[in-house]
């Protein structure tokens, strides 16, 4: 998911996910990805990125660019090999996913292990709160089981970070999915996705856009 208010990596191998997470997009070069991220490096890589997600990695409020930072590192990988390999759709990412800035998958490494110890210290925008109930609801019956009781993830198994995700970028995420542009999302989800309510989607983006992300001190490398 993406704006709802209502989510390391580095790839040794083939992962087994529990089936709400996104499955691991495999690529050639996998490891080398997993010999030894350097996240300065990745910083460097990020510079054209901070074009939309910001210098922070806070994305942009309105809900085209998520919040970055702070994200489990293999969920960040996961979906930077999606949109390189073609199996994830968004008109802003698609240019950016065929430049040489995430052509290899050291290179992916790197920036993930960068976005995944920057501090996200700005709120994420909310929503209007008038479905809070509904989609604290949803989140609680239909989510929490994978994301957590708060929506913080795991990022062991690579389930994304849910909380404090802008509100507007969840909704957009939950729609993406139902109308078949994240086809694994749409593969994973779907099923719950469909029977919701506008009213219910609103509420669980706006839930968690609410919800305070509580991020693991950067262990040095």
């Amino acid at each position: 998911m993406s704006d709802l208010p209502v989510c390391r990596w580095l790839l040794r191998g083939l992962l087994a996910f529990a089936a709400c997470a996104w499955p691991v997009a495999v690529t050639a070069g996998a490891a080398d990805a997993a010999a030894s991220p350097d996240p300065s490096r990745g910083e460097q890589r990020y510079a054209t990125c901070a074009a939309c997600h910001g210098a922070s990695g806070m994305g942009q409020p309105e809900g085209p660019a998520p919040v970055l930072a702070g994200q489990h590192e293999l969920v960040l990988l996961r979906q930077l090999a999606d949109y390189r390999a073609g199996v994830r759709w968004d008109p802003q990412m698609e240019p950016v996913s065929r430049l040489r800035l995430v052509e290899a998958a050291r290179d992916r490494a790197d920036l993930a292990a960068f976005l995944s110890q920057l501090d996200p210290s700005l709120p994420a925008a909310i929503g209007p709160g008038d479905s809070l109930a509904a989609g604290a609801r949803v989140f609680v019956i239909d989510c929490a089981g994978c994301h957590g009781a708060t929506g913080q993830g795991d990022a062991a198994r690579g389930i994304p970070r849910l909380a404090g995700q802008h509100h507007g970028y969840l909704r957009r995420q939950v729609q993406d999915a139902v109308e078949g542009r994240r086809p694994r999302l749409q593969a994973s989800h779907g099923a719950r996705f469909t029977v919701l309510t506008a009213a219910e989607i609103d509420g669980l983006a706006d839930y968690l856009s609410r919800n305070a992300r509580r991020v693991a001190p950067v262990r040095p490398r």
